[in-house]
């Protein structure tokens, strides 16, 4: 590979001594993997790490053309002749590559664009970097930046913002704000400070410096809209004594990533200070934007040889070399707590990434050819945070990717299971899927687990709830104005709410029918039980699946008594389904109305439900329950009795109205203002005339 992949990826080899340890964390060289006899272990089943299916590819690596990687825009250079005949820059999001021509004037060292690709910067000497706008209509001239301090050799530079860069150089750092149209910068502020090498991490706008002889002495710098602030430096703890004054602490066994919204520094130690201990450990410490940095976890490798680092969906990710496996942390699952730190085992067995084919490019009577197969843990990887790998050798730029599915067949306890899909960001599906799972033979759960998984989700839902309430009270309460940095509650894939879990998993399961019929009331009582434990409003859609699966199975007396205790909550949905049972179980009809009753509900409304469903005598029946039927009008239920196209129900239904008129007004015919015209006409259409009731005289 040519010396060139940016300055955090020295080549294979390159200032390592064969064999050495070396992590790829800020863009060390992944090394040489060995086909170990864990292999075939390794491409055992459930590989939960992916690289994306959609790469960026690149002219590979060679005498001519040298690549760099900007970790910042996450983009690929492509530079030839030192871009005389040609740079070209490609990234993961943009899928319109740049392309230029910029003049020779020696081998570019370090080359980016500023955030929004409007000025390009190139460092070819150790002394200055050249600048060019990318800005329409602008001239197409370079102009140049010296470092400020004298004797000083510049290490490297990073953009941060579209007009802000800051020049690391050995004696400290210096922070500009580029001006394109006076194609010239402005000094902002600088530091003096002996620096080994540097390391940025653009999610957080932080750079961290080596600092001392032995280099472990680390200091951040956080930039942000024109201002520098220095954080509280820290010293990484090296595994020994060191035996000689020298460099000690290397950038490939220190990263940088934000994990749970919180920034870390992710320290490779090679050997664990305890002697008890074999293996290497990934060391996190804790950066936060004030206060001390604290060393909070330890993950523990338990094994040597080669590693390098990413983060992927706030997953600490470690590959390993020798065995071309790959391991997942997760540092907000339980660890042992030792008073300061906690320490970590990984989540899953190892595993090797999922095999990649790699697509034959040609014409296309040529890429008939079968796809060849990418070599993974190569000695020409290279990885980039977060979650970034790149194959000079071959060309690709790769995002890594976890994969869910396969988690659920490695991780059995499923109450760790859901804790560790609920930190996922495209967890819903895998959840819901992992439910109807345990519902279902042959995986058929437990009560206790299910009743545990059911908690989990109810926690995570009765968060957001709550996060919503205090939003809308804060917004109702106008209180919103004197925050303006109030967001409203990110929606994510962990809330499951009672709409999801009834669609996919519920009612489906109700539906099945496979499972014994206590198991199902007990499994959805269990839901109930869940919802009222977390204090969440029962949706009636619950509750109906309950009584329809009693009812299924003809289970009225234990229907009868989760109405009596109110087991199941009252509503009017629920009291018009009661109704409706009357003639299956004629109890329900007095269910019904003492639901209603404690409900104290609009009566009309009940009785305009009921008419909605067809429920036409339910209804009659009610208003007669509750002693309103001389005030109701005739028509509404005639028309209803019409629409259901019983002549039965109608004659029934007519009949009742005259009776009670000839009981309110001494004449059973319908007076004008009643409107039942059409419906007298029907009447004799269907029984003739001579069925309409006499007047009855006393």
């Amino acid at each position: 590979m040519a010396a060139a992949m940016s300055r955090e990826a020295p080549g294979p080899g390159e200032d390592e001594a064969p064999g050495a340890p070396a992590a790829a964390a800020a863009g060390g060289a992944a090394a040489a993997a060995a086909a170990g006899e864990g292999e075939g272990r390794a491409r055992g089943g459930g590989c939960y790490l992916a690289l994306c299916a959609r790469p960026v590819h690149f002219e590979k690596a060679n005498p001519v053309n040298c690549v760099f990687f900007d970790e910042a825009n996450k983009q690929v250079f492509a530079v030839r002749s030192g871009g005389a005949t040609g740079v070209v820059v490609k990234g993961l999001e943009d899928r319109n590559p740049i392309s230029f021509r910029m003049e020779d004037k020696g081998e570019v060292k370090c080359i980016k664009f500023s955030l929004g690709n409007k000025i390009l910067a190139v460092q070819r000497t150790l002394k200055s970097v050249d600048f060019l706008n990318f800005i329409p209509d602008s001239p197409q001239l370079e102009y140049t930046q010296e470092c400020k301090t004298k004797n000083a050799n510049i290490l490297g530079f990073c953009w941060t913002s579209s007009t802000e860069i800051v020049f690391i150089t050995d004696q400290g750092i210096e922070f500009y704000q580029v001006l394109p149209e006076k194609r010239s910068l402005k000094l902002l502020k600088n530091q003096s400070i002996n620096v080994n090498w540097y390391m940025y991490c653009p999610e957080s706008s932080v750079i961290l410096l080596s600092t001392t002889v032995l280099g472990n002495v680390l200091q951040p710098f956080y930039f942000k809209s024109g201002t520098m602030s220095k954080l509280s430096k820290f010293e990484i703890e090296l595994p020994a004594a060191p035996k000689s004054s020298k460099l000690s602490l290397s950038e490939r066994d220190i990263a940088m990533a934000t994990i749970y919204g919180q920034l870390y520094v992710l320290y490779l130690r090679h050997h664990s200070r305890t002697s008890n201990s074999t293996g290497a450990e990934v060391v996190l410490y804790h950066l936060p934007r004030e206060g001390s940095c604290k060393k909070t976890h330890i993950l523990k490798l338990n094994r040597t040889g080669k590693f390098a680092l990413n983060v992927v969906d706030n997953l600490v990710v470690v590959h390993h070399q020798d065995t071309e496996t790959s391991v997942i942390f997760d540092i907000k699952l339980k660890g042992e707590f030792d008073g300061s730190t906690t320490i970590h085992q990984f989540v899953l067995p190892p595993r090797s990434i999922q095999p990649y084919q790699i697509p034959v490019a040609g014409p296309a009577s040529v890429t008939s050819q079968a796809p060849v197969p990418c070599k993974l843990y190569s000695s020409s990887w290279i990885v980039f945070q977060p979650d970034i790998i790149i194959s000079a050798s071959e060309g690709y730029l790769w995002s890594l990717q976890v994969k869910l599915e396969p988690v659920v067949n490695l991780l059995l306890d499923k109450g760790k299971l859901m804790d560790f899909l609920l930190q996922r960001k495209e967890c819903k599906m895998v959840i819901l899927s992992v439910c109807s799972q345990m519902l279902s033979e042959p995986e058929r759960g437990s009560l206790s687990v299910i009743a545990t998984v059911f908690d989990k989700l109810n926690h995570e839902y009765k968060k957001y709830l709550e996060a919503e309430q205090s939003y809308t009270m804060v917004v109702e309460t106008g209180l919103s104005r004197s925050n303006p940095l109030l967001k409203r509650p990110v929606r994510t894939q962990a809330v499951i709410d009672q709409s999801d879990m009834y669609t996919h998993v519920l009612s489906v399961f109700t539906e099945k029918k496979e499972a014994p019929h206590k198991f199902t009331i007990a499994v959805l009582m269990e839901y109930i039980r869940s919802l009222n434990q977390f204090q969440i409003a029962v949706q009636h859609y619950l509750y109906e699946l309950v009584i329809k699966t009693l009812v299924q199975h003809n289970l009225f007396y234990m229907l009868h008594q989760f109405l009596q205790y109110h087991v199941l909550s009252d509503s009017k949905p629920l009291a018009c389904l009661l109704l409706s049972l009357e003639s299956i179980y004629p109890p329900a009809h007095q269910l019904s109305l003492d639901m209603l009753k404690r409900l104290s509900t609009a009566n009309d409304e009940i009785v305009e439900v009921l008419l909605s469903k067809h429920q036409v005598l339910a209804a009659l029946r009610f208003i007669r329950g509750i002693g309103g039927h001389d005030s109701i009008s005739a028509r509404k239920f005639l028309d209803a009795a019409k629409q259901a196209e019983d002549e039965m129900l109608f004659y029934t239904i007519f009949r009742f109205f005259e009776q009670r008129n000839q009981r309110l007004r001494g004449n059973p015919s319908f007076t004008p203002g009643e409107h039942c015209e059409e419906h007298v006409t029907f009447f004799k259409q269907v029984f003739g005339e001579q069925a309409l009731m006499k007047p009855t005289t006393f």
